[in-house]
Formats: C-alpha cells, sequence, structure tokens
C-alpha cells in the first residue's frame, strides 16, 4: 500500500484542528475511522508523527516538517483551482496583441478605452511591431490577435478586414490652404511635402497619384513615421497626405486636417491565429476597433 492523498488530508486536519477528535468533525467522519488512516501513515512512513501524552496528539518535529511541506502543496492547490475557475470568467483574462505601431498608437487606446469600461477585468498586453517580423509572429501563433495594413495572405492566418477610410492632408495652423474645405492634389503644386519613407506602401501610392497629375511638390522630408510625419507638419516644415487615424490622434490646434477630392484608400486587417486556442475577447475587441471608423469620419 502507498501514501494516497487520503492519508495527508487527514495528516493535515489533524495538524490544523489540534485533536483527533476535531478534524474528525473537519472532515465530516468519524473519530476512530481517522485514528486508523492516522496510524496507517504512519505506519507507511516507518516513523511516529505524534507523541501521546495523557490522551492528547503532540506533534514531533518531523511532523512540524512534514506539515510545512504539506501547506505549499496546499497553497499551490488553492492557486490552480482560483485559475481554474478565473479562466471561466472571460472578463478575467488576458489578450496577447501584435499591432503596427501606428496602430498601437493611433487606432488602439480609444477600441480598448471602450472594451475596459465594459470589462475591467481584462488584462491586455500590447507588443508594436512592424513587417516582416509582425508576419512571421503572427504565423507562429505567438498572439491572439494582430493589427496590419494592407494584409495579404500569411500561413496559419486569418485576415479579416476591419476597415478603409481615405488618407487624409494635414496642414500647418497657419498655411493658406486651411481656408479650403477639401484638397486637390494641385493644390499642392510647390508645396513643401513631408513624406513616409520610400519604401512606405503608401508613400509609393501617394506618389504615383501625384505623377499621373503632373504634379510636383518640394520633397523635404521623409520618415517611417506617420506620427513623425505629423508632428513635423505642425512644426510648420511642410504639409503632407497620412492616414486618417494618425491624423486624430495627433490633433492639435497646432495641425489641421482636410479630406482630400481624391480617394486614397487607407486599409486596416486583423490577423487571427488559426491554431491558437481561441480568446473571447477577441471579438468584442475586434467589434470596438470596427466601430472607430465611424469615430475617424463623424
Amino acid at each position: 500500500m502507498i501514501i494516497q492523498h487520503r492519508h495527508i488530508e487527514v495528516f493535515r486536519a489533524v495538524m490544523t484542528a489540534g485533536s483527533v477528535t476535531a478534524a474528525a468533525g473537519l472532515l465530516h467522519t468519524s473519530q476512530p475511522t481517522l485514528s486508523r488512516d492516522l496510524a496507517r501513515l504512519e505506519s507507511l512512513l516507518g516513523y511516529a508523527l505524534f507523541e501521546r501524552q495523557g490522551g492528547r496528539l503532540r506533534p514531533t518535529a518531523r511532523a512540524q516538517a512534514l506539515f510545512d511541506e504539506v501547506e505549499r502543496s496546499f497553497q499551490g492547490l488553492a492557486r490552480v483551482v482560483e485559475r481554474a475557475q478565473a479562466l471561466g470568467r472571460a472578463e478575467d483574462t488576458e489578450l496577447s496583441l501584435l499591432s503596427l505601431p501606428a496602430l498601437s498608437h493611433a487606432l488602439l487606446p480609444r477600441a480598448l478605452a471602450e472594451l475596459l469600461a465594459g470589462h475591467p477585468n481584462l488584462r491586455v498586453s500590447i507588443v508594436p511591431q512592424e513587417p516582416p517580423l509582425l508576419e512571421a509572429w503572427m504565423s507562429e501563433q505567438r498572439f491572439d490577435l494582430g493589427l496590419a495594413e494592407q494584409a495579404t495572405p500569411l500561413p496559419g492566418v486569418r485576415v479579416e478586414p476591419l476597415f478603409e477610410l481615405d488618407e487624409v492632408a494635414v496642414l500647418p495652423a497657419a498655411h493658406r490652404l486651411c481656408g479650403r474645405e477639401r484638397l486637390s492634389l494641385e493644390d499642392f503644386a510647390g508645396q513643401d511635402f513631408i513624406s513616409l519613407a520610400a519604401d512606405d506602401p503608401y508613400r509609393i501610392e501617394i506618389d504615383a497619384r501625384f505623377a499621373a497629375a503632373g504634379v510636383r511638390r518640394r520633397m523635404k522630408l521623409q520618415t517611417h513615421s506617420a506620427a513623425a510625419v505629423c508632428a513635423l507638419v505642425e512644426a510648420g516644415l511642410g504639409v503632407a497626405v497620412v492616414n486618417p487615424l494618425t491624423a486624430r490622434a495627433c490633433a492639435r490646434p497646432g495641425l489641421v486636417r482636410r479630406p482630400l477630392t481624391v480617394s486614397v484608400p487607407y486599409r486596416v486587417a486583423a490577423l487571427l491565429p488559426l491554431h491558437r486556442p481561441a480568446q473571447p475577447m477577441v471579438d468584442l475587441l475586434l467589434a470596438a476597433l470596427r466601430r472607430q471608423q465611424t469615430l475617424v469620419t463623424d
């Protein structure tokens, strides 16, 4: 016969209650049954756990050392039970998100504020990342949700379009073009222009539109960050065309947004891992993200 969980349970009850009679009450069993179980444990161990003095049990040094170990095990079990119960509460979970830096700055904060208002116990981890690592990490099933622009098919990932908006012009507050409600490509002729980096797909598309219209700009500055573009425009260093999410997130008195007369679509997509256990909060976050389209266009 080997030591069983029942034997440890009996020993813990006796140590906690201080007597066999009280321990029997804790375990809803009889005193003789509990005494037999305790004696069986001592027999299996090969040494006494208690000294019998005047009808009372006094723990030995070995019993106290064993009890310390038992308590650590039971505390670990309590944590396991607590975690198991928490997993049954959808709001008491953690979401791991992978996102383009621009979307971490310009899209996620408001959507998460909406989600967390209804689910205050939710924990969220956000990792900003650029391609190609963004696509590689999503294919490796590392995150519950990814956010990207113009996403292409990826192995092990379902690409779901979230919304599509038009790029907008951003101008310094004192610029003469601020007097117009909408700007055409021709309005940018001869203007100091701040661009995204040369390899950015939106930079390539915007340059192609201006080239097709025969409009020449003074290409003064370029950067990988749309937020940096807005900061440079606000400083009066030129005008630019950026995505509407970043333009909204960077809105300040010194920066003016204007729609364009032509459509330059800006697309946002969700990346959903196919082989990772689904998190129930992902669908609620996706709904909050989609609602950002209405807030931007209002």
